[in-house]
């Protein structure tokens, strides 16, 4: 399977959830265009297509928190990617490990985990 194989949706991205090869913990749920993903192939670091800067970035590329990309799998349809990742730091912009910190309780959103960073002192935001 080459990179024509995959089904890019119309903005020419492909979902990608980021996933901790040791545990299987869901980090991040991002996209990829084709030089997203051509460059993480190249580099062994997750690139993200981020939508807000409108342009690829390495994932940790501000903060420091890369990915190490162990696998990649590509899903039955070809639309969605699932890459297991060793991480370095907190994946999350918000200072969390996981993206996924926290759980809807009822009608409640509950955070579930602890801060690993304080993202003003990261981003200056």
């Amino acid at each position: 399977m080459d990179l024509d194989s995959l089904q890019w949706d119309d903005n020419g991205l492909i979902s990608v959830v980021f996933q901790d090869h040791q545990t299987g913990e869901v980090l991040v749920l991002g996209y990829m265009n084709r030089e997203a993903l051509q460059l993480t192939l190249d580099t062994g670091k997750a690139h993200l297509f981020r939508r807000s800067h409108g342009r690829v970035m390495m994932k940790g590329e501000t903060s420091g928190n890369i990915q190490l990309v162990k696998e990649i799998l590509v899903d039955c349809d070809a639309d969605a990617l699932v890459i297991k990742i060793e991480q370095v730091g907190g994946a999350c912009h918000e200072g969390y490990r996981s993206c996924f910190f926290r759980k809807l309780v009822g009608d409640q959103l509950q955070v579930v985990a602890e801060r690993i960073f304080d993202p003003k002192e990261v981003y200056g935001r």
